[in-house]
């Protein structure tokens, strides 16, 4: 059985915490818990953003940095953390990984993309 953690929305195996924030705030998942799949370069956004799409999985995203900051330092350093449902998190990880094979960070995979 997987859990979700509802502050950094990361799935994982069982445990009394979550192994990555260390909050109580878990429940065994559901298919409609929106959980963090990766965290990727804005440049690649767009890129990642249309495979999830074509392969009809929903997916939203959210600036790490934020926009001024953004603005501030340049695009070419801000970073998306994208969310799919649980139930399409399988299947978005292998999409991610035949994407960017070389390059992933994904939540579960030595904390993922919860760098907050």
């Amino acid at each position: 059985m997987k859990y979700y953690c509802k502050d950094c929305r990361t799935v994982f195996d069982e445990a009394e915490r979550c192994p990555y924030c260390r909050t109580k705030k878990i429940a065994p998942a559901q298919d409609d818990d929106i959980c963090l799949l990766c965290e990727k370069e804005a440049i690649w956004a767009e890129v990642l953003t249309d495979a999830l799409k074509d392969n009809g999985i929903p997916c939203f995203r959210r600036n790490v940095l934020g926009a001024g900051l953004a603005m501030k330092i340049g695009q070419m350093f801000e970073k998306e953390l994208f969310y799919v449902n649980f139930k399409d998190l399988d299947r978005a990880r292998e999409i991610v990984k035949e994407l960017f094979s070389a390059d992933t960070r994904e939540a579960g995979d030595d904390h993922g993309g919860n760098t907050r």
